[in-house]
Formats: C-alpha cells, structure tokens, sequence
C-alpha cells in the first residue's frame, strides 16, 4: 500500500505519518508532497494507492486537486485531513469523490476507524 500525504505544513506532515503508524497500520509506504502541484509532480512517477489530502495549500488546494485527478480520469482514492470542516465543505468533498472527511485535530483512533477499511484491502 503507498501513500501520498499532501499538506503544505511539514511538521503535519509528518503527524500524519507518526498517527498512521500510531494506528497500527504497517508496513505501508508514505510519500510527501507540499501541495497538489507537487502531488500531481509526484503521480507522474509513483503511484499511489490513496491520498491524503489537506484542503487549504498554496498553488492547489485539495479539492482543486481531487478535480484534477477526476478530469485527468485516475482512480486513486483521496480523502481530506484538514482543519476546516463547514457543512458546505463536506458536501462539496463528497460530491467530487472524496473518500473521507478527516478534521484536524485527529487521534490515532479515528485514522482506525476512518481509514481501516480502506487500508485493509
């Protein structure tokens, strides 16, 4: 399983990598990138199994690159983990076909409920 976590802090970054294990979720392989314009740089020579996705970053935010991936017709799942959760967000997420909705902050125990059934396949 090869995971790519987009967020545009690297000290959350690497939250997101130390919760993952935290959650009991081995031997996967996590990647980084700082935005989506790295994410999509990244996908060009590695793929991906699922996307971790923060929404607010500099260049392309997270739902402008769950379009992207949508329009260019790849199928890598992508869910959030970001700090801003409206209602109206949510529903848009889910609309463009994100996975999951995952509110900063985030305990180990939520990434099991959460990502359990996606990351055990």
């Amino acid at each position: 399983m090869k995971i790519l976590v987009v967020d545009d802090s690297k000290a959350m970054r690497m939250i997101v990598r130390r919760t993952l294990r935290e959650a009991g979720f081995h031997g996967i392989e996590v990647s980084e990138a700082g935005n989506g314009v790295a994410a999509l740089e990244a996908m060009q020579s590695a793929s991906f199994d699922l996307i971790l996705s923060d929404w607010n970053m500099p260049e392309m935010n997270g739902i402008e690159l769950l379009g992207k991936l949508t329009s260019e017709g790849r199928t890598t799942k992508l869910g959030f983990v970001t700090s801003e959760s409206t209602e109206e967000m949510k529903k848009m997420a889910t609309e463009a076909g994100a996975q999951f909705f995952i509110t900063k902050p985030f305990t180990a125990d939520v990434f099991r409920t959460v990502l359990g059934s996606i990351l055990n396949n």
